[in-house]
């Protein structure tokens, strides 16, 4: 029975079976008179009978349940983005995000940070580590690049950094946004248990996050605008965005902007010393 118009989920599951190449599954090669894998090869490898997985291609049996579709995706060694479209197919939402630990950004990624001259702009993981940042961030709001890997965290450096702390306006109503903002990421990024560590030596080291982290408030980043009194500039007034990385739910870029001409002409003067110091720094690294 072929799938009908109104069994995406199964035209969807069939064109992904024979697209497949049974080789790569360690399958044999021979006796095919179809490309793909059979039905009954997906079924095993994702654990299900062979009638109910050829009854969910052609549209009979009810729905699946979430795990079944994790199943299959598996045994199809489907990509996040194809997985997440049998979910929407098959239960009409996507699944629940599977938290991966990220490394880095891609060089493509890298370059658009690069190419907002006076836009401080920064890539947060959904645990809320800085894993890519421009110029213009490292000379505005902190040089990541100076700090070791673990302390590039923002909750680290809002809670345990006096420079940052410092910066603020307004330090506790700017922490306790970040915490609420924090804990709602986390959960829609999957990574709550991934962040026990990280909150437990927060709260050890910090009364002020432990009570905020116990108010249990979630928001959203969303946009919005904040003054921020750097040591060298002064006052900067910057107005932040907060954007998802398509096909990345693990990342998140926040872009600050100069609310006015007189900000951007404080963060090109910052740029302008930080460009300088960097040139001299080099030239003597250079020295015979």
């Amino acid at each position: 029975m072929p799938a009908t118009d109104d069994n995406l989920l199964g035209a969807y599951l069939r064109d992904r079976r024979a697209k497949l190449d049974p080789a790569a599954f360690g399958l044999p090669m021979k006796r095919r008179r179809t490309p793909g894998l059979r039905r009954e090869e997906v079924a095993q490898r994702a654990n299900v009978s062979a009638t109910w997985y050829t009854w969910l291609e052609q549209g009979r049996g009810g729905a699946p349940s979430a795990d079944v579709l994790d199943r299959i995706s598996r045994a199809m060694m489907l990509t996040d983005v194809e997985r997440e479209h049998i979910f929407l197919l098959g239960l009409g939402r996507p699944p629940e995000v599977r938290y991966h630990a990220v490394e880095g950004v891609t060089p493509r990624l890298q370059r658009i940070l690069d190419s907002l001259e006076v836009s401080p702009a920064f890539v947060k993981t959904s645990t809320w580590d800085v894993v890519a940042w421009n110029s213009a961030a490292a000379a505005v709001l902190t040089d990541y690049g100076a700090l070791e890997p673990k302390q590039r965290n923002i909750l680290r450096l809002i809670f345990g950094n006096t420079r940052v702390r410092s910066a603020q306006s307004d330090w506790e109503s700017v922490a306790r946004f970040v915490v609420a903002a924090f804990r709602a990421d986390t959960a829609r990024g999957g990574a709550t248990q991934a962040v026990q560590t990280l909150v437990d030596e927060l709260s050890r080291s910090s009364p002020e996050f432990e009570q905020m982290w116990r108010d249990n408030d979630v928001r959203a980043y969303g946009d919005g605008a904040k003054i921020l009194h750097h040591a060298v500039a002064g006052p900067l007034k910057l107005e932040y965005s907060a954007f998802a990385v398509d096909g990345r739910p693990d990342l998140g870029m926040v872009i600050y902007n100069p609310a006015t001409p007189a900000d951007a002409v404080k963060i090109r003067a910052l740029l302008k010393k930080r460009s300088a110091r960097n040139s001299t720094a080099t030239k003597v690294r250079q020295r015979p």
